[in-house]
């Protein structure tokens, strides 16, 4: 996602009302978020579809890795050996 522009990310709720058509179908070139303000502060932020799955994907890897962290720091290790067993398992067996 691309960072804000104030000059053009920033657009209050009548104006986005008077344009909302055009600023849905703007989203996906505009790689960056809109926010719309209400009484002159920030009352919602707009993206695509796509920035939002990419923004549940990254806050998923950082939650998995936070996890494995914490069990690491507690001592919920498992060896080499037992980690590819439980995979194969899972998974089957590497090929080539």
């Amino acid at each position: 996602m691309k960072p804000l522009q104030i000059a053009e990310d920033i657009v209050p709720i009548a104006e986005f009302k008077a344009h909302v058509s055009e600023v849905v179908r703007g989203l996906r070139g505009r790689g960056r978020p809109l926010v719309i303000t209400q009484n002159g502060k920030p009352a919602a932020v707009l993206i695509s579809p796509e920035e939002f799955d990419a923004l549940i994907e990254q806050a998923r890897v950082v939650t998995a890795v936070q996890q494995g962290l914490a069990e690491a720091e507690v001592g919920q290790l498992i060896s080499d050996e037992q980690l590819g067993r439980e995979l194969d398992q899972e998974f089957g067996p590497l090929k080539g």
